[in-house]
């Protein structure tokens, strides 16, 4: 639902997310609540541990919760550490050991959102690790101060998954507790819609909130996305929009941590090339941005991406924002990155790579598609 009377900050990058954040923390007087699919003990994690640990010994009540699998790694005299310093922490579905695992571990907690006493709410894809993770070239990504009345929807969804968990692990309904609750007063002017992806009521949520925004777009989109491998309703929506005259440019990898997922995104090229969409690669740096605008008034912040495990197995959290201003503050910020940081890609790129290489992103990007069929979650044909 949009919800009008916010104040939202954009925040690019690690540099200007993470102050944001440990001055949040260090404000805090009822409540800290962190959700993170990574958490890596270097100098910035060290900085959220140490303030959330600070949070906590001041009265704080703080809760933390880290995926089992992005944070499998996760030290244990850390993760001691924090409890015997009064930090509530837990693991979505931990790691058990390849020979235990299961089609529903597959589902991971892959959202990035921090809430504050209920009034500052983190909503992006940065998670909490350094932007030099990948040596000289840092991390792009971006994520949004939230304040104002939609904090209320942050705050439910955070506090029902925290429960969720919880319960799986007592094996009984455990109590919660009401604590401080988030404030319905407007605090600014803008309009945005928290959105959040899971497998019960919210399973679409997310890309139909994109494939409805491409659907009506009149005059331009620009799509960055770290691992993009649509299906053929989202392929479908792109071209449809470049085929009326909208201007359609995709943001992709061009420097990746994956290079099996970089493989099998290229094997798109060539039809969305033939169809008048823009590719351009990301090569200043390591693109993990998930965010997209639409036209004047139309733009996305999350963590989610735009392939299967996203948009089918994972617990995601998107922002859609609908004012101008912040949508035209994300455009001139992407705009800069293509500007700077990107190769256009053209036929003629294309057809000097090898026969063998696009085979190869072929049958890589099938079997994604057939290997996340064969779990049972195909059905929505993304």
């Amino acid at each position: 639902m949009l919800v009008t009377g916010n104040r939202l900050t954009l925040l690019e990058n690690g540099r200007q997310y993470f102050p944001a954040l440990l001055a949040a923390i260090a404000a805090a007087q009822h409540e800290v609540h962190l959700e993170s699919y990574i958490f890596e003990l270097d100098a910035t994690g060290r900085q959220v541990l140490d303030a959330l640990v600070a949070a906590a010994r001041r009265g704080v009540r703080v809760r933390l919760l880290l995926d089992g699998f992005g944070c499998r790694h996760f030290p244990s005299e850390a993760a001691e550490g924090l409890r015997r310093s009064g930090v509530q922490l837990m693991f979505y579905r931990p790691e058990l050991g390849l020979l235990r695992l299961r089609r529903h571990r597959l589902r991971r907690l892959h959202r990035k959102l921090a809430l504050i006493d209920a009034r500052i709410g983190f909503v992006g894809g940065i998670n909490v690790v350094d932007d030099a993770r990948a040596g000289p070239k840092l991390a792009y990504d971006y994520a949004v101060q939230v304040e104002g009345p939609v904090v209320a929807e942050i705050w439910q969804a955070m506090r029902r998954l925290w429960w969720l968990v919880r319960w799986s692990r007592l094996g009984r309904r455990p109590r919660l507790g009401r604590g401080v609750e988030p404030s319905l007063t407007p605090v600014g002017d803008q309009a945005a819609e928290f959105l959040v992806r899971d497998n019960l009521r919210h399973r679409r949520d997310i890309e139909r909130a994109y494939l409805k925004a491409i659907g009506t777009a009149r005059r331009e989109i620009i799509l960055a996305n770290a691992y993009f491998l649509p299906g053929r309703r989202f392929r479908n929506a792109l071209v449809h929009a470049a085929r009326r005259g909208v201007r359609v440019t995709l943001l992709m990898q061009g420097y990746t941590d994956h290079p099996f997922y970089k493989l099998a995104a290229r094997a798109l090229y060539r039809y969305f090339l033939d169809h008048g969409v823009e590719i351009r690669e990301y090569h200043a740096g390591f693109l993990h941005a998930k965010v997209a605008v639409v036209d004047d008034d139309w733009a996305t912040v999350g963590s989610s991406n735009i392939d299967p495990f996203s948009l089918l197995l994972s617990r995601e959290a998107n922002l859609v924002v609908r004012d101008r201003r912040f949508t035209d503050e994300l455009r001139a910020s992407l705009l800069r990155a293509i500007e700077t940081g990107t190769h256009r890609i053209h036929h003629q790129v294309l057809r000097r790579i090898p026969w063998y290489e696009r085979l190869a992103s072929w049958l890589l990007y099938n079997a994604v598609r057939v290997a996340t069929g064969l779990t049972g979650y195909a059905r929505g044909k993304v």
